[in-house]
C-alpha cells in the first residue's frame, strides 16, 4: 500500500460537521471514551496507568480529523466526570486540556501534514504532554499546589513526570494498538466504497 493511498483513504473519513453522521460518530466516540475507563475501574485497573480515556480521543483525531479529535477530547472528560466523577475534579481542567490537545494534534498531523498514523500519534502524545505541563504550571502559579492523577505533587514538572512514568503501560498499549486500529478501519472503509 502506498503512502498516497493511505492519505486519500484517511481524508475520506474526515468529519466536516455538515451532516448528522458527523455528530453521531462524535457522540459514539465520547460514549466509548466514557464507558471504557468506567469498565477499567470495575476491574480495578488504574486509569492513570492504562490511559483508557486517551484511546478514542486519539483514534477520533487520526481517523476523522482535528475537529473530531478536538471535540471528543473536550467532551470526554467533562462527560465522564458528569457520569462517574472520573477524572477527579482536582485534575479535570488539566485532563481536559491534555485530551483536547491529543485529539487536535492527532488530527492536524494526520489531516494537514499527511503523516502516517504512528507519527501523528507520537506527535500528539508529545503535544498533549506539553499541554499538560503548561496547564499544570498555570494551575500551580494560581493555586500554589498541583495535583496529578497520582495525588498532590510539589512541582509541576514532578506531577507531569510522575504521570508519564506511571502511564508507560498505557503509552505502550496506545503505540501498539492505535495505528493498527486506524489502518484496519481505513482499509474497511475503502472496501465499503
Amino acid at each position: 500500500m502506498t503512502n498516497t493511498m493511505v492519505i486519500s483513504k484517511s481524508r475520506s473519513l474526515i468529519l466536516k460537521y455538515t451532516d448528522v453522521r458527523s455528530y453521531i460518530i462524535t457522540v459514539i466516540f465520547v460514549l466509548l471514551d466514557v464507558l471504557v475507563p468506567w469498565l477499567f475501574h470495575q476491574f480495578h485497573l488504574a486509569g492513570a496507568t492504562y490511559l483508557p480515556m486517551h484511546i478514542f480521543v486519539l483514534i477520533a483525531g487520526l481517523l476523522f480529523g482535528w475537529r473530531a479529535g478536538l471535540i471528543v477530547g473536550l467532551l470526554t472528560p467533562i462527560s465522564s466526570y458528569a457520569v462517574s466523577h472520573m477524572p477527579a475534579l482536582t485534575i479535570l481542567p488539566q485532563v481536559t486540556i491534555e485530551l483536547a490537545t491529543y485529539g487536535l494534534f492527532a488530527g492536524l498531523l494526520r489531516e494537514k501534514f499527511n503523516l502516517r498514523a504512528i507519527w501523528s500519534l507520537l506527535g500528539a502524545m508529545v503535544a498533549g504532554r506539553l499541554a499538560l505541563f503548561i496547564a499544570v504550571s498555570v494551575i500551580y502559579l494560581v493555586a500554589g499546589s498541583v495535583y496529578s492523577p497520582l495525588g498532590a505533587e510539589a512541582k509541576p514538572w514532578l506531577a507531569v513526570w510522575s504521570a508519564i512514568r506511571h502511564s508507560l503501560p498505557g503509552i505502550l498499549i496506545q503505540l501498539a494498538l492505535i495505528p493498527a486500529i486506524v489502518w484496519l478501519t481505513e482499509k474497511l472503509a475503502a472496501r465499503a466504497k
